[in-house]
Formats: C-alpha cells, structure tokens, sequence
C-alpha cells in the first residue's frame, strides 16, 4: 500500500540570460556568474532577467481534492487486508478506509498507521487533527515506515502537531532518504541547498537530487537539470540536463516543460525542434505558466518557428501579463496593433481568464 506524494513545492533560485539571435531567453536558472552581455541581433526576441523565489522548506502538506489523480496505484501484495484500506482511499472512500486502517493500525501494520496520519493530517472522512496524525505517523515511524517518517518530518518543520523541531525533521528525512524515499531525499537537498536549516552543501544536494531523480520524482529531476545546465554541484552538463528535463516534461512537470521546449526552441544540448518547441509551450501556456505563456507570445507575434499570429500572441502577451509577467516592448506593439486585432486579443485573453 503505497501513499500520494506528499512533495514539498519549492522553485530553485532563478535567473534567465539575454536572448540570442532567433532564440527564447530561458526561464530562471540558479545563480552563477553574471554572463556575458550580448549586443542585440536583428530579430531577436530580448527578455529582462527574471528571478524566482529561493526554495525554502513548505511545511504544510496539502490535501489532495481528486486522489485519483495523484494516487500512485498499490503495489503487488500479499495482504489483502493492506489491498482494502488502500483501495477504498483510492476511490475516495475515506471513512472506510479509516475505519480498516484503524483495525490494521491496531494489529500493529505500519502502513495502516501511515494511513492514519495522512486521513487526520488531510482532513479526509475525519476532522483535521494534527496531533493525532503527528501520533500515527511517529508510531509507523519507529516502525520503519518510510513515508511517514517523512511526513512526520514535514509536520516537524511546520510544528503542526506539536512544536517545531528542525533537527528532528532534519533526522527524520535523512532516515527516509536512506531507506529510499525519494521525496525525503528532495526535500532534504533543498535544505542543503538552502544553507539555513542546514550548512549550505551543493555537492551534497546533487547527489540527494540524484538519488531522487533517478527515483522518478520529477521535481528532483527539473532541479537537477538546473544543476547540470548551470555546473552547480556537478560538472556542467548541458545534454544530460536536457534529458532530466525531457523526463520531467513527460511527467507533466510545467516547470520542466517550459525550459525543455526553449533547449529545443534553441538547440541547446538537443538538436533544434521549433515546431515541437511551440507546440510544448502551448502545452506549458495552458497549464497556467506564465513565463510559457511570455515565450509563446514572443514566438506567435514574431513568426518565429511557427505561423504569424498576432490576435493570439497578444492575447498570451495579456493572460501572462495578468500573473506578472509584463512585457513593455508587447505593450508597446499592442498599442500599435490595429483597433480591430486588439479588441479580438482583449476579448480571447478575457475568455480564457473568465473575465468581462
């Protein structure tokens, strides 16, 4: 029986370099020496440097409104039991799955008592009660329970539960991460890399990144690529961060979309695809990111690797515009743009943020 990510949301430290000839300047990478400024080619789509907030530890894991899009399913077992509490949490069933889970917890199964801590933590077929998740999961905890050890971790840095005990979490993690969690080995190079809960070790956090991507977990798969591409921690690399990338993208990782389709867009440790560089920062553009929806809207108003389209470039321009992500260059082609094509690009940029 195998629990949803419980996956601490954090943005590595990012910034994003001038634009070359024909190129998207990527989204915010971590910090490193200030490059090179590059005089400004003809048909060159120029972007200001960006930055993302730093990745610091989020405490409060958050409930999951639809399971069955984030539930990983159960793996093979023999406990048939374990099968029926899982099974019923999977279909939302969560006050039969407390009410199996309990007698599992009771009879001592550590996964049952996982359970537990995660129904009261996410308030699921039961009231919200920290204290009492903080109970089940230190129980499955010292029972060798991976997943609740990083769970209880997470409700430690929080101090939902009890108070707050950064050391403890911090032991917590190291101890799921050795025991092969990949989350716990996430979220704990994000603290080495953070250098504030923990002296700051990047070496330290690529090779818990590492763990953790070669895990699966997309986000430690995106983080790692920033890694490779910019040499922190490791040796640069800018193929193998464009592989990391692609995997993370084929996870649905939006992050990881976005900066996969300008490697391909440019041709940057990948052969250059344009076409499929725009069609994934349509994709990206759709799923709320608003540096995708600045990049689609660079490529759609220029012609740059896919048809002109000023109505629907400027219409992005607007909807990115919306989540701060501005451009007075855009702003100033939107004023000189015909009357009649900046009504139909207010209008399409309306419709899709549901406003008048």
């Amino acid at each position: 029986m195998k629990l949803p990510y419980i996956t601490m949301l954090a943005t590595l430290l990012l910034t994003g370099p001038a634009a070359a000839q024909l190129q998207i300047a990527p989204p915010a990478t971590i910090p490193s020496a200030a490059p090179e400024k590059q005089k400004p080619k003809p048909h060159t789509i120029t972007k200001k440097k960006e930055a993302a907030p730093a990745p610091k530890p989020s405490a409060s894991p958050k409930p999951t409104p639809t399971p069955a899009a984030t539930v990983i399913p159960a793996p093979p077992t023999d406990n048939s039991n374990a099968d029926l509490v899982f099974g019923a949490y999977q279909r939302g069933q969560y006050k039969t799955a407390f009410d199996l889970a309990t007698v599992r917890a009771q009879a001592g199964d550590p996964k049952a008592m996982t359970m537990l801590g995660e129904l009261y933590s996410n308030a699921m077929g039961i009231r919200r009660d920290y204290a009492k998740a903080a109970e089940w999961y230190k129980r499955a905890a010292d029972a060798g329970d991976r997943e609740a050890m990083f769970a209880l971790a997470m409700l430690r840095i929080s101090g939902r539960g009890g108070s707050v005990d950064k050391s403890e979490a911090v032991k917590l993690m190291a101890s799921a991460a050795k025991l092969g969690e990949p989350k716990a080995a996430y979220n704990l190079a994000l603290l080495y890399l953070d250098g504030q809960t923990l002296p700051q070790d990047v070496r330290r956090s690529a090779e818990l990144l590492r763990q953790a991507a070669d895990a699966g977990l997309p986000e430690a798969q995106y983080a790692l690529a920033t890694f490779y591409k910019e040499g922190t921690g490791v040796p640069k690399d800018p193929e193998r961060a464009v592989r990391l990338l692609q995997a993370a993208s084929l996870a649905d990782n939006v992050d990881a979309e976005v900066e996969y389709a300008i490697a391909m867009f440019n041709g940057t440790g990948t052969p250059k695809n344009q076409p499929a560089a725009v069609a994934l920062l349509r994709k990206a553009s759709r799923q709320g990111s608003a540096i995708a929806q600045n990049r689609l809207a660079w490529v759609l108003i220029n012609g740059v690797g896919v048809a002109m389209d000023k109505v629907e470039g400027f219409k992005w321009h607007l909807v990115a515009k919306t989540a701060g992500k501005g451009d007075p260059e855009l702003d100033k082609q939107l004023s000189d743009l015909p009357a009649e094509d900046r009504a139909k690009a207010e209008a399409a940029a309306r419709k899709w943020l549901g406003t008048k």
